[in-house]
């Protein structure tokens, strides 16, 4: 780390020399307040969809459309603490049990309407 600051010094233009502890330093700092910022706004955006997912499982309720984290689409019969049976085939009355983080999206009904038009 020590040569790669030597050798910074050492190739920067100038007439007079300036020290090279205060400058790597204001580097340095500028750089971690850089990473800091960042990584902030990065983490902001991750809680804020993290609190929408929750909410979304916690609001689950019967007749909801819903979609599985492996695709599989249905709509929810029964909502218990910590399972979901959802209903998957209408004529044979297949239902499935899935613990509630298995449900992706509930899924709107203009997007299913849509989606039975193609």
């Amino acid at each position: 780390m020590n040569l790669l600051f030597s050798l910074l010094a050492q190739a920067a233009p100038g007439g007079s020399p300036q020290p090279s502890g205060s400058t790597g330093m204001t580097q340095l700092i500028g750089l971690v307040l850089v990473v800091g910022v960042f990584w902030w706004i990065m983490s902001r955006g991750k809680n804020k969809e993290r609190r929408r997912y929750e909410q979304m499982l916690n609001s689950l309720k019967k007749n909801d459309r819903i979609q599985t984290i492996g695709g599989l689409l249905g709509t929810v019969v029964d909502v218990r603490d910590n399972e979901v049976v959802v209903k998957v085939d209408e004529t044979n009355n297949v239902k499935l049990r899935f613990v509630r983080s298995a449900i992706k999206d509930v899924v709107s009904e203009a997007a299913t309407v849509e989606n039975k038009g193609n």
